[in-house]
């Protein structure tokens, strides 16, 4: 339904990875239509190359030139050797999508040693959505292809999070304690947009340290989140070691987030607007081979929501929700601007007026997410 801005090698393969529901599939399905598919969600298929994975040779026809897919290729790891094999025997090209590169990397396999490109497949981006994005659903429901095709998107991410818990976690073995889990979850969901605090999590879920830290391992795994570390830099201050946390998309974090009458709207409607910029930084990043390295910068009182630092430059993004823009929300990226002059500083608003503020650009938020790199 909607046109990816994903761009694929002609003639090398490649792996595909990104959480479940970005739209993997779909868009090899689209994209290579006279290909092999082996899907590894097909029990059949499953057991019987679990058991045997040289029996992969027989699903593909003799003679075949085009594309070989397989589908959640880190269900089994052990498929990767007879990849390599095919591609230097018989000169095969091969789409691997996945949900989890780091459980390839952890099985001792090395990602084909360089005979296969890495992508990475992100929410939809508000170019992809053109004129059927709406700002408002995705702060509340995020970027998710479903949640904008489904007539009700709210219980279709209660329906995705439970996925993620029943079958991608006790699935894959990844923790014994789902009940420990689920706790931790909603915990993780008050650090959103946070500089992170281990600790402290692990006292509020009441589960140990060394545990609480292997399930953020646990979904960076599965792509379902990240840490995004200081931007350290030349610093002529000190500046905190720990990184920030989001999960990947505004509308699971909106529905991990427990909602009470001691909960704010306002504070979640604000760390739904950062991580909906965080989607399409990344995204867009990846999708035209940008190359910046994605950071936060803090002081003991100031902030920076995002630093976007590479070959093409210094970029330093504050957001905020307010229609008005305050002295306060450009202390941040003043401060920046002082240390790393050559910085293009943007300050993103709930406001409608586009407007520069000395050297910071203050740029309406639906508009800034459209553009966000400018040029």
């Amino acid at each position: 339904m909607y046109s990816r801005i994903l761009k694929s090698p002609k003639n090398k393969s490649f792996f595909l990875f990104g959480p479940r529901g970005t739209g993997k599939t779909t868009w090899v399905k689209a994209n290579f239509p006279s290909s092999v598919y082996i899907d590894l969600l097909d029990a059949e298929i499953f057991n019987d190359l679990l058991a045997s994975p040289k029996k992969m040779g027989n699903l593909i026809p003799t003679g075949h030139k085009d594309w070989i897919i397989i589908d959640e290729v880190q269900k089994i790891p052990e498929l990767l050797n007879e990849v390599h094999r095919l591609i230097e025997e018989k000169g095969h090209k091969f789409i691997l999508t996945g949900s989890s590169a780091r459980k390839l990397r952890k099985s001792g396999h090395n990602l084909l040693a360089g005979r296969a490109l890495t992508l990475h497949m992100h929410p939809l981006t508000v170019r992809e959505l053109g004129n059927n994005f709406k700002l408002e659903h995705s702060i509340l429901f995020g970027n998710l292809p479903c949640a904008y095709t489904e007539d009700d998107p709210k219980k279709y991410l209660e329906s995705y999070v439970k996925t993620y818990l029943e079958e991608e976690v006790k699935f894959e073995g990844l923790t014994r304690n789902l009940g420990a889990f689920s706790r931790f979850l909603e915990s993780a969901s008050f650090s959103q947009g946070s500089v992170l605090n281990v600790s402290s999590i692990s006292r509020d879920c009441a589960v140990e340290r060394k545990v609480v830290e292997n399930y953020f391992c646990i979904l960076e795994d599965l792509l379902i989140a990240r840490r995004i570390p200081v931007f350290t830099k030349r610093a002529k201050r000190k500046l905190p070691t720990h990184p920030k946390f989001y999960f990947f998309d505004a509308g699971v974090f909106r529905t991990l987030r427990p909602k009470g009458p001691l909960d704010s709207p306002e504070e979640a409607q604000g760390q739904a607007i950062e991580t909906l910029v965080l989607q399409e930084l990344s995204a867009l990043n990846d999708y035209l081979d940008l190359n910046y390295e994605i950071f936060y910068w803090r002081t003991s009182n100031l902030e920076v929501d995002f630093v976007l630092y590479g070959e093409n430059g210094l970029l330093a993004v504050e957001v905020k929700r307010a229609s008005r823009v305050s002295n306060e929300a450009l202390r941040g990226l003043k401060a920046f601007k002082s240390e790393y002059p050559q910085a293009r500083c943007v300050l993103a608003y709930g406001g409608d007026r586009r407007e520069w503020i000395g050297e910071i650009e203050v740029i309406p938020l639906a508009e800034f997410l459209k553009n966000p790199f400018g040029g």
